[in-house]
């Protein structure tokens, strides 16, 4: 049967009533969206989605774990497919145009591209990705990692959200019974194409249109834990203290300033501090606090984190404190297809549309995608900087030429 696309629904403003359609589904009090996966906002969107899809007449399907696909088959049969779009899940009070746009720009881009020239050589499919977050449960990428294999049940059998639901419970109660599970592994896809808000401020800052994504950073996580001495305010004379937020004061300092020194694109965050026994009249005696570390070369990182581990010994060595420093996520950089990017360039560069190259301080499912089939990943501007907020927005005009760029990059790829 023929696609059937409503020319209207192609229009620009119709482009941005699909991001408000869309984000009703999890709306929250503050303007924001929370659609956790698996959850009844999060289940309804993606029928929605569906429902969608299905009146466009693409060829839709779910797999076992969620991830929702509509296909607009190629001519050739023979050939591999060409995957693009984004996640349907958001944090908690997030903004409506994080994953959501990269569903939409993909899904009109391809509605586009059958008008216009009807159906591909090789097959195009737009997927919604049931997962990319880990805002419900304490893993992150569960759909791209299932479509590349790096997943399976295994990992979530003994995971469980912040209200004790289980997580193979929770895919029962959406639809995704864990007993009817197939592996969801594709071995048919050729390339991966994502388009996200940039969730940053450089392009705004650059007055740049596009960003042509080159890497995605590695990222590393930390708890330290510094244990000192608990001891009376009033009567521990100050050299005799064991004082864990001292302590934990001069570590930080020196993390910070060292980002600089070892490389002008490294971050390292502090985010999360904990104090015991968290008394205003009490020394504290123990300090525990978070690092997240990102920069897109691992090299960089194990530099910078050589540095500031053996100055966290001597720090604490000479205070006589102990210090434990457990790492609990290292995800690996991952560079994005040499060729693809530079065939979203020339697209760009002929279409006058401002671009520069830039790299994600943010994971994306295109990480996943780059270790095992060419992906590229492309950014929009973000008003102010500002994302996983309610507040955050993009204007329709940098909408529109996102979706303009990724039309033309699908059909250089399919046609």
């Amino acid at each position: 049967m023929a696609i059937q696309v409503n020319k209207q629904f192609l229009d620009k403003d119709q482009v941005g009533n699909m991001i408000e359609w869309l984000a009703a589904f999890g709306r929250t009090e503050h303007g924001g969206v929370t659609r956790l996966l698996y959850s009844r906002p999060w289940l309804e969107a993606q029928h929605a989605l569906k429902n969608k899809m299905d009146q466009m007449k693409l060829q839709t399907h779910f797999d076992s774990v969620g991830n929702l696909f509509g296909r607009l088959p190629g001519t050739d049969t023979s050939e591999k497919t060409i995957l693009t779009g984004s996640h349907i899940d958001t944090v908690v009070d997030g903004g409506k145009y994080d994953g959501a746009y990269g569903i939409i720009a993909s899904f009109v881009a391809v509605l586009r591209l059958f008008e216009t020239y009807g159906y591909p050589k090789k097959s195009i499919e737009v997927v919604s990705f049931c997962e990319e977050e880990g805002s419900r449960f304490p893993l992150t990428f569960w759909g791209s990692r299932n479509i590349c294999g790096e997943y399976t049940l295994d990992r979530v059998k003994d995971i469980k959200d912040a209200e004790g639901i289980e997580f193979l419970d929770a895919m029962k109660f959406a639809g995704f019974d864990p007993h009817a599970y197939t592996s969801p592994v594709r071995g048919d896809i050729e390339s991966f194409i994502e388009i996200h808000i940039e969730q940053g401020m450089v392009l705004e800052k650059n007055q740049n249109q596009v960003g042509i994504v080159s890497h995605i950073v590695g990222q590393r996580r930390y708890t330290i834990r510094i244990k000192g001495e608990s001891n009376h305010a009033g009567t521990t004379p100050m050299q005799y203290r064991k004082d864990a937020v001292t302590a934990a004061s001069r570590l930080i300092s020196f993390l910070t300033e060292k980002t600089n020194e070892v490389d002008s694109g490294l971050v390292a965050t502090v985010g999360r501090m904990q104090v015991k026994p968290n008394v205003p009249n009490v020394v504290a005696g123990e300090v525990e606090f978070s690092l997240d570390i990102r920069h897109h070369q691992e090299s960089v990182i194990d530099q910078y984190c050589g540095e500031i581990f053996a100055e966290f010994e001597r720090v604490t060595k000479n205070q006589e404190m102990e210090l434990s420093i457990s790492q609990w996520m290292d995800v690996k950089p991952v560079q994005m297809d040499v060729q693809m990017g530079e065939l979203a360039q020339k697209i760009a560069e002929k279409k006058n549309i401002r671009y520069q190259p830039i790299i994600s301080g943010a994971g994306h499912d295109a990480q996943v995608f780059g270790d095992v089939c060419p992906t590229t990943l492309l950014f929009v501007p973000s008003q102010q900087g500002i994302s996983h907020s309610p507040s955050e927005f993009t204007s329709l005009d940098d909408l529109e030429v996102g979706i303009d760029l990724l039309t033309e990059v699908l059909y250089k790829l399919a046609y």
